[in-house]
């Protein structure tokens, strides 16, 4: 019975090389970043608003598109990857000027969908509880109320009065400037900045 059990059971160093081989594939494939051009690139929109693409002989009906640098340099070195749990990178725009300008604004459009994070203009309250915060503010897009934890990471100094703010459910805001708001607005957010 035990003889059975060794023959029906893969050898592990089979296994281990076959690893092996996928592990050094990936990672040189990995290594190998891939520029996309206007050349080599063709960028569509689907009809539910997704970015398909046709790179290197190869189509993917959908690709998302990530930021490598998305607070302070927005509009270079871009990765476009496959639009699964994995994101495995296909390509990286070095300048999103070297793309015609249609492909620029569609890609523009796909970036402010991933990193939407609206800018606060005006806060009207703030009030500590229990350990979290509770905000209460003026956007770009209209009035918001979020939560945060007090401790932690929820705020983070982007710049010398820049602000990023982060509540409970992942969703982002940015304070651009500290100083632009009036005195009783920073007042209220000494105990947070």
């Amino acid at each position: 019975m035990e003889e059975n059990r060794e023959n029906s059971m893969p050898d592990l160093l089979d296994l281990q090389e076959f690893d092996e081989e996928a592990l050094k594939k990936e990672s040189e494939e990995v290594l190998n970043m891939r520029l996309m051009t206007a050349d080599n690139a063709v960028f569509t929109r689907t009809d539910g608003g997704f970015l398909s693409l046709r790179f290197e002989e190869k189509s993917y009906d959908r690709v998302g598109i990530y930021l490598t640098f998305p607070l302070t340099n927005p509009e270079e070195f871009i990765s476009v990857r496959e639009a699964d749990e994995k994101a495995k990178e296909i390509g990286m725009i070095r300048s999103l000027q070297d793309m015609p300008e249609d492909v620029q604004d569609m890609i523009r459009e796909q970036v402010r969908l991933r990193y939407f994070m609206p800018v606060i203009r005006k806060v009207m309250e703030v009030k500590d509880e229990y350990g979290y915060a509770y905000w209460y503010v003026q956007t770009d897009y209209g009035t918001c109320r979020f939560t945060t934890n007090m401790g932690g990471d929820a705020v983070v100094a982007l710049g010398e009065a820049r602000y990023q703010i982060t509540d409970i459910d992942g969703n982002r805001y940015e304070l651009p400037d500290l100083y632009a708001l009036s005195v009783m607005e920073r007042k209220k957010l000494d105990l947070f900045i």
